[in-house]
């Protein structure tokens, strides 16, 4: 057993293994700073629960990620050629992100509710942007089985930086302010920057799926014989980059393989996402300190997830992907159902306490402490299965588009249910609303017990 978990440690050893821990944190960073730390900042200023979910809905930028994929895929920037097509898109991308975050320290959401959520949009655009190009590169600059440490790697960088963005500001905001903590965080955020100046650009990749994308292009060109030249080549350019990832994808696994596997990447992340931006309102709204919440949730939480994380990087190699995706999906709806009893519990303390003035007695730190754990732990087993389950779908001809075409798949129906958490909550209350977020995660369940099923009986017959 030892062994093997050196072995798995020893993977980190990899030079653009050890890279993905800084570039993820420079992708997880932006994350807290436009959803759950803003939705703290937001309850503190006044803002209804309500228009805090919609607030939430800048996240659909990480889910409409893939109209624009297809460019970041393929153009090359002019002026940043040197660096190669993947970090020029990064850096590019950075520095919008570096913008945002500022202008969103200089405003008080509390005055100028719009303005804020116009920089947060914003800053979700270049961080998905960000995204498309260091997903494209993760999955470009190692072999195949170097995906399982990259994905690993991804999370626990990724995680790290919500430590930053989540303990790290509120922590920071309790003491100097809302303006010094977000301007802290663009400082922090400089590591991403950094590290794109000092990597290698992965290799361009050779086995692009030209017979998919030349038989559409001929075929179009064949048809569109009497266009003007511009048009034509506009409309060729467009079906090799934007209609060829999407043809072959169902090419290369077939109707009957890939619609379940689409239907998976859909359902997968609903339990976690559906609740995850209600649970810093719910732990304030118990009375919780932003210090509490800072330690318990943001801090010993996303530790835990990083644990959760390396343990899933042993796991993917001892059972596989489907197996790990499995263990995962399960503790999430498992976990929601502890947040379902941990308010129905704590309601009655609130009640008892109701005349506190704002809440000054805290209820006891196990609640937080023992739903936090269950959480975290499942979201790094089932985030790092996710990442390296989507890689392996990826052809490295379309390494951005198609895996941006996951991320939308899985990210827009779970962001737009996400958005209603505040309705939800007020018409039902906060345990209903966790039952009902332990329910989105059935559908997962189910697919990826058939594709369990589906990879077993693969190995038997090879």
């Amino acid at each position: 057993m030892i062994a093997r978990w050196r072995a798995a440690l020893a993977d980190f050893a990899q030079p653009r293994v050890r890279a993905m821990l800084l570039l993820a944190f420079a992708a997880g960073l932006p994350f807290p700073l436009i959803l759950t730390t803003l939705s703290a900042r937001l309850r503190q200023s006044g803002i209804d629960r309500t228009t805090i979910g919609y607030f939430s809905l800048v996240g659909l930028a990480y889910s409409f990620k893939f109209c624009w994929s297809p460019i970041v895929d393929r153009v090359p920037l002019p002026l940043l050629r040197v660096l190669g097509r993947r970090r020029s898109w990064m850096l590019l991308a950075q520095c919008g992100i570096v913008c945002g975050i500022v202008a969103m320290a200089l405003v008080d959401p509390a005055v100028r509710p719009r303005d804020i959520a116009l920089f947060a949009a914003f800053t979700a655009f270049a961080s998905a942007t960000q995204d498309i190009a260091l997903d494209a590169y993760r999955i470009e600059a190692v072999d195949a089985k170097w995906q399982g440490a990259m994905a690993a790697a991804y999370q626990i960088g990724y995680q790290c930086a919500l430590i930053a963005g989540g303990a790290g500001a509120l922590y920071a905001a309790a003491q100097d302010g809302w303006t010094t903590a977000y301007l802290i965080m663009a400082v922090c955020f400089a590591i991403g920057p950094l590290t794109v100046l000092f990597i290698r650009e992965p290799e361009a990749p050779i086995a692009r799926a030209i017979l998919v994308e030349d038989e559409l292009v001929a075929g179009f060109l064949e048809f569109a014989v009497g266009w003007p030249a511009g048009p034509r080549n506009v409309m060729a350019w467009l079906i090799g980059a934007v209609v060829s990832p999407i043809v072959e994808f169902f090419v290369r696994n077939g109707w009957r393989l890939a619609v379940p596997l689409l239907a998976l990447i859909v359902c997968f992340r609903l339990n976690y996402t559906t609740m995850g931006v209600a649970a810093i309102p719910f732990y304030v709204d118990l009375g919780y300190s932003l210090d509490s919440i800072a330690l318990i949730s943001k801090a010993y939480g996303v530790a835990l997830t990083l644990g959760g994380a390396l343990l899933a990087g042993y796991l993917v190699k001892r059972i596989g992907i489907p197996a790990t995706m499995l263990l995962g999906v399960v503790l999430l709806s498992c976990a929601n159902l502890l947040y379902a009893y941990s308010a129905d519990q704590l309601a009655s303390f609130l009640a008892q306490h109701a005349g506190d003035p704002k809440h000054a007695i805290e209820p006891d730190r196990i609640w937080l402490a023992a739903m936090v754990s269950l959480d975290n732990i499942a979201n790094g087993i089932a985030g790092t299965a996710f990442i390296a389950f989507m890689s392996s779908l990826t052809n490295v001809a379309y390494t951005a588009t198609q895996y941006a075409l996951f991320g939308t798949l899985w990210s827009l129906p779970a962001k737009t249910l996400a958005s209603q958490w505040g309705t939800i909550v007020d018409k039902f209350g906060y345990a209903p609303f966790f039952v009902y977020t332990a329910a989105t995660g059935v559908p997962a369940i189910v697919l990826v017990l058939w594709l369990l099923r589906r990879s077993r009986r693969a190995e038997r017959n090879t």
